[in-house]
């Protein structure tokens, strides 16, 4: 009697498998993703399932030793700071952004620098010819005889050539365009993505080769392919900014080796992407002062930025006022708009309102909501801000400004900008470099405005 085919259907937007087709994955909410594997695809899942070393033994924890991690310097500082330090020699590293930004400049010229250190690295291209990365390489400097370079999309031609040198960097530009000849399915699909992750994994751990991967994203701003290709590597690091735009910031979204707060600032240029300099006046303007302006500080890992933030209050033609924001949070303005309009009685129902964070940088922390309604009431009464002043502080629902963490670096900051006046939540405990205006509560800094 044959043997009964056994079905194994697959999410190809995050890898779960069942046994039946379903039109939605209850894993990730995509639809219309699952397809059903062959057999050769099966075996070949099968065959990574398995395991060749001998099991472990637990241990009490107190009679483990603590590894040191060794790390090496990139050339470039703010590569290093995201990173959390340095280049850790064994890990895995991935990195997206959309297209143009910057990925491929970034990696070739790391490349180049370390090449000129006399380590030999490895370019994986499987998108350009090795004429047009040589073209590059010229524009950014890049050229030296360490640096080598592979116009390949199979991984058994790309671990053939790592057998055959000694390699101390090998960049893959990019994973979506590999493909493994032991996989019958297309580049890029799930099967493919995460067999390949699994190989340059155990390449980066068993000969210690520290391995950049270059990952496509999707509309949405994710790493196209498999949720798990992010689930194996040691770090995520994701390109933000605009790609038309000269200033790009490298954020770590995960980082086995280090901290996820901190983020490189880059600036293109036409020697190619590299570190900003001078970073202290990019992200806001010193010129005459207009309504609907106003500036703040926010950290971004161990650095304070002074950026501005801009604000629109116009009259709605409509009867649903529009709420619109680049760089801020959408759910976080309505709420700011509603407290005004609780305590301050001001009418912003029949008001649309506009936000936007010039340089194009992202606030995360709450510690910029007071030069949000500064800027906001600004626009609302037509009234110019002073240029010399800045707003920092947290606005609660109930109306009152709580205190944000590293007031100090922040006022320091400023200062060192030409700020003379800042309006915070309380009196610093610490000698401040410029005068400050303590504002309790929201409707006090209408009295500073």
């Amino acid at each position: 009697m044959a043997k009964k085919k056994v079905s194994l259907f697959e999410c190809q937007a995050c890898g779960m498998q069942s046994a039946k087709w379903m039109g939605k994955c209850p894993n990730c909410g995509a639809w219309e993703s699952f397809i059903e594997l062959s057999a050769e695809q099966q075996k070949v899942l099968n065959e990574i399932s398995k395991t060749t070393t001998s099991p472990s033994k637990a241990k009490p924890i107190t009679q483990i030793e603590e590894e040191e991690v060794s790390r090496f310097s990139s050339q470039d500082s703010e590569l290093d700071l995201v990173l959390g330090g340095g280049i850790v020699p064994g890990s895995l590293v991935l990195i997206g952004g959309s297209p143009g930004i910057g990925k491929s400049t970034l990696l070739l010229k790391i490349g180049g620098n370390l090449a000129q250190q006399n380590r030999k690295v490895l370019y994986v291209s499987g998108e350009e010819s090795s004429g047009q990365i040589k073209m590059r390489a010229n524009r950014l400097g890049a050229n030296h005889d360490n640096l080598y370079l592979l116009s390949e999309i199979r991984l058994e031609a790309v671990m053939s050539e790592v057998a055959k040198k000694s390699y101390d960097l090998i960049i893959i530009d990019s994973i979506q365009t590999l493909y493994s000849e032991a996989v019958p399915s297309a580049p890029g699909s799930v099967t493919q993505v995460r067999t390949i992750t699994f190989d340059l994994m155990r390449l980066a751990k068993e000969k210690q080769i520290p391995i950049f991967i270059i990952g496509h994203i999707t509309k949405e701003g994710s790493i196209a392919g498999p949720r798990v290709l992010e689930h194996m590597v040691d770090t995520v690091l994701y390109f933000e900014g605009d790609a038309s735009k000269e200033i790009r910031m490298l954020r770590a979204f995960k980082n086995r080796f280090g901290s996820t707060s901190e983020v490189g600032i880059f600036e293109m240029t036409q020697d190619g992407l590299v570190s900003a300099k001078n970073i202290a006046s990019k992200f806001f303007s010193r010129g005459k002062p207009q309504a609907g302006s106003a500036v703040t500080v926010i950290m971004e890992g161990t650095r304070p930025l002074v950026i501005e933030v801009q604000a629109l209050v116009a009259d709605s033609g409509y009867g649903n006022p529009k709420r619109s924001t680049t760089g801020f949070d959408a759910s976080r303005l309505t709420m700011l708009l509603a407290l005004l309009e609780k305590k301050l009685e001001l009418p912003f129902n029949q008001y649309d309102v506009f936000v936007n964070i010039a340089g194009g940088i992202k606030i995360n922390e709450p510690a910029a909501d007071l030069a949000i309604i500064a800027a906001i009431i600004s626009s609302f009464r037509n009234r110019p801000l002073s240029d010399e002043s800045i707003f920092v502080g947290e606005v609660s629902l109930i109306g009152d400004i709580r205190e944000v963490f590293h007031l100090e670096q922040r006022l320091r900051e400023a200062h060192t900008l030409g700020f003379t006046k800042a309006i915070v939540p309380n009196k610093p405990s610490f000698k401040t470099p410029i005068k400050c205006f303590v504002a309790e509560e929201v409707a006090k800094v209408v009295e500073w405005m």
